[in-house]
């Protein structure tokens, strides 16, 4: 395992598939207060894997949202998104592939991955939870923390160098270790406990149309750009075990977590993207200031 480095490094990980909301506000401001008071550094990644979904202009609007709400970070995309800043860089996921490849790769070698034919319809019907999601119905919907339990369909295949040498054409899943407890103690919400093979099975770190799976994506940034703490929503706290593992396989450190609540509307439903009258832009239009939204949190 790599040492941690000496200074607090935090990050800000927005998807541009659309416009921030209020959820995403309160937990990028916490990972900012987070960062300041740890007199650290808060990186901002653009996380733009999804090539369906990534629009250019909500990258531009949620770093002049981020902006406007207050919050500022010392490496990532400038403020008026002319270029980037900091050590690390590229700060863009879709540049950042080669890096991908070469986990892969490791994986791949090590026998810890294997290539899978089916598809998310395939998982749901075999996991009879066909209101899960499927690839034909809503993909783009469906978090990875949301997957069903994976029904080792394919897992007995043993890729090869030869056989594989590129990821593209099928979708890649790690082979969890069935019945071992992944156990981390969380900032917020103490400790955690997930088993692997019960609360979750076998998941997706590649794609079939080419594109790295944002378990495996995440994990080798936060690796190389030295991220000492994650602060992001609770609902990612299962996808905490299974990223505790791919570090474990890739021999990267593991930073210390901070799962924010989750921000709910009248009915208890967490806030989406698709709610366009609680995103920030049009709070802002309204003449919402950024103080009153600071006081929502």
């Amino acid at each position: 395992m790599r040492e941690f480095a000496a200074t607090y490094r935090g990050r800000l990980a927005p998807s541009p598939t659309g416009l921030l909301h209020l959820g995403h506000a309160r937990t990028f401001w916490t990972a900012y207060r987070r960062a300041i008071a740890a007199n650290g550094v808060l990186i901002l990644r653009n996380e733009d894997l999804d090539p369906q979904r990534s629009r250019v202009e909500f990258a531009t609007a949620m770093i002049e949202d981020l902006t406007w709400l207050g919050i500022r970070w010392q490496e990532g995309p400038v403020a008026d998104g002319n270029g980037e800043r900091g050590a690390f860089a590229p700060y863009t996921q879709s540049l950042r592939r080669p890096l991908y490849l070469e986990a892969w790769r490791k994986l791949r070698d090590s026998g810890s991955i294997y290539p899978c034919t089916c598809s998310r319809k395939d998982v749901a019907r075999a996991a009879q939870a066909p209101h899960e999601g499927d690839a034909a119905g809503h993909p783009a919907e469906m978090a990875d923390d949301e997957e069903p339990l994976y029904p080792s369909t394919c897992r007995n295949q043993q890729p090869s160098a030869c056989t594989y040498a590129e990821p593209a054409g099928v979708n890649w899943r790690f082979r969890v270790p069935d019945g071992d407890a992944i156990e981390f103690v969380d900032q917020h919400y103490s400790a955690q406990r997930y088993v692997a093979g019960s609360d979750f099975g076998d998941f997706l770190i590649w794609r079939r149309d080419g594109v790295p799976a944002y378990q495996l994506a995440v994990v080798v940034d936060d690796a190389a750009m030295r991220i000492t703490e994650v602060v992001r929503g609770a609902d990612l706290l299962k996808s905490t075990a299974r990223q505790i593992l791919l570090q474990r396989t890739l021999g990267l450190s593991q930073p210390h977590w901070y799962h924010c609540d989750l921000m709910l509307d009248e009915h208890g439903i967490r806030y989406a993207k698709q709610q366009d009258a609680l995103s920030l832009r049009h709070l802002r239009a309204l003449g919402e200031t950024p103080e009153e939204i600071h006081a929502r949190f």
